[in-house]
């Protein structure tokens, strides 16, 4: 699972980090985004450009936009076989941009789960690999939404969860991102486990479990 991360660099590194994709002018560095709240992300739309979408996928055939509290990640395992998931993963991919994430260290006997930054090793950005989708409200209001695709952990996230976000390999973006239908024998290769001696994790204060704090001291080492 992937239920809180950060995107805390400004527009430079990032166009350092990805290239030749446009990106906002400005934007407020976030430690602690949450569930329903807007991401950055580039999606497959041939446009090239990084644009806001609200955090929990809704299908364009959902009638209830509440389906997004459920839809925040999508298994790989299944991610071309679910209904909710299988058409944006044939036809709207995304990259959601990030520098680090949080994940919550169970303890035997401790009640209170202990929460863990992870990045990579050099601090630089990189993307998760998302899909997309538009919803169009009764009352004529288009959403852009999204979810994170969930694989199986490596070797340093299984010391904290049973999950991990699926992290793509920057020679891997242009697969992705491509606008033309894609078939699962093509794109499942690319939902793995990312290499763990390229990421680091350590502790950080209880203070990030509130989504409402959202300061530098939510990824300070404990």
């Amino acid at each position: 699972m992937c239920g809180r991360f950060t995107l805390t660099v400004d527009p430079a590194e990032l166009k350092d980090a990805f290239g030749d994709f446009i990106f906002p002018t400005q934007f407020a560095p976030r430690f602690n985004i949450a569930p329903s709240q807007p991401v950055l992300a580039i999606p497959n739309d041939g446009k090239n450009k990084a644009d806001f979408f609200l955090w929990g996928l809704i299908p364009s055939w959902a009638k209830d936009p509440g389906i997004a509290n459920k839809l925040i990640n999508a298994r790989g395992e299944t991610v071309a076989e679910k209904p909710s998931f299988r058409g944006s993963f044939k036809y709207k991919r995304c990259l959601i941009l990030t520098d680090g994430f949080y994940e919550w260290k169970a303890g035997e006997g401790i009640k209170t789960k202990t929460p863990y930054f992870i990045h990579m090793k050099d601090h630089q950005p990189f993307a998760f690999a998302g899909l997309w989708d538009e919803w169009h409200s009764p009352d004529g209001n288009t959403l852009r939404t999204c979810t994170i695709i969930t694989t199986e952990p490596n070797e340093l996230m299984s010391t904290l969860h049973n999950r991990m976000p699926v992290i793509l390999d920057k020679q891997d973006y242009n697969a992705w991102l491509d606008a033309a239908p894609q078939t699962p024998e093509r794109l499942l290769p690319l939902i793995q486990p990312f290499p763990a001696d390229r990421m680091s994790a350590h502790p950080v204060s209880t203070f990030v479990n509130s989504p409402g704090n959202d300061r530098p001291e939510c990824v300070l080492p404990a």
